[in-house]
């Protein structure tokens, strides 16, 4: 058990990180999940959990705490009007099914290969926030299936890998096909819900019986991290609503850009 000083400092951590998971819930339409993560890693390791599990516990662990933040932030942003519900019930099925494939990879891979995967796709992901132009088009509205279906499954399937919401990706595909960021970024939150509730059971099934994990853990899911964060992060949510509405969103993005690279640099460096 590590000395009382350093689990308020554990606390503290959490406590910010889920401020700033709430904010960018509402304000990108994502989970948090991106920011979650790697502070749910390093507070692992500062309570003495095997690193054979300290990935896959941050990553279920996120989901678990996506679902009733995107849930909230889903709801704000529906009172707006501005989701597009049509496009959330044709992913209905795809986006689960892609967070459930997930699920059965986590279940057999090491924690190595998942902070591979999650450095890989976050220094991609801050690479298109950084460089991407609000110009850009692959075409004026969204494509029909089988494509939709497609990339709604794979959204669903990444964003299981990485225990995030799939807002950033949601929100590029919509962008890139005409759609209104205002609107990609409701949608998003939507998305989030369709990720996080089949990955918190996905997660619980990978890891149920699993060696090495900490106490208060059923599977893949801490409940005491659930327990700090998910009160902070449902307070805040509705205040990156307001924010995504009146903010310039290029200056956001180049910072959240700019922070995923830190964060996938944090991952592969941890790999060496």
């Amino acid at each position: 058990m590590p000395p009382v000083e350093e689990l308020l400092v554990f606390v503290l951590a959490l406590s910010g990180a889920a401020v700033v998971a709430g904010v960018l819930a509402g304000l990108f339409g994502v989970g948090g999940g991106a920011i979650l993560v790697p502070v749910f890693y390093q507070a692992f390791g500062l309570v003495g959990v095997d690193d054979a599990v300290r990935m896959h516990l941050s990553v279920g662990t996120s989901l678990a705490i996506i679902a009733p933040t995107s849930i909230r932030s889903f709801m704000a942003h529906k009172a707006r009007g501005t989701v597009d519900l049509d496009l959330l019930k044709s992913w209905l099925l795809p986006v689960p099914c892609g967070v459930i494939a997930a699920s059965l990879i986590a279940a057999s891979v090491s924690s190595s290969a998942l902070r591979g995967i999650f450095a890989g796709i976050v220094l991609l992901v801050g690479i298109r926030m950084l460089f991407n132009k609000q110009d850009w088009r692959l075409g004026d509205d969204l494509p029909p299936n089988p494509v939709r279906a497609m990339v709604g499954g794979l959204i669903g399937l990444l964003s299981g890998l990485m225990g995030v919401g799939g807002g950033v990706l949601n929100n590029t595909f919509m962008t890139l096909f005409g759609r209104p960021v205002h609107q990609a970024v409701s949608t998003s939150s939507g998305v989030g819900v369709l990720i996080a509730i089949p990955g918190v059971f996905g997660y619980i099934w990978a890891g149920w019986g699993a060696e090495g994990l900490p106490p208060f853990s059923t599977g893949y899911i801490n409940w005491v991290m659930m327990a700090v964060v998910i009160p902070i992060t449902l307070l805040v949510a509705p205040l990156g609503v307001r924010l995504a509405h009146a903010l310039d969103k290029r200056q956001i993005e180049i910072s959240f850009g700019l922070f995923m690279l830190l964060v996938a640099a944090r991952f592969i460096y941890s790999l060496l």
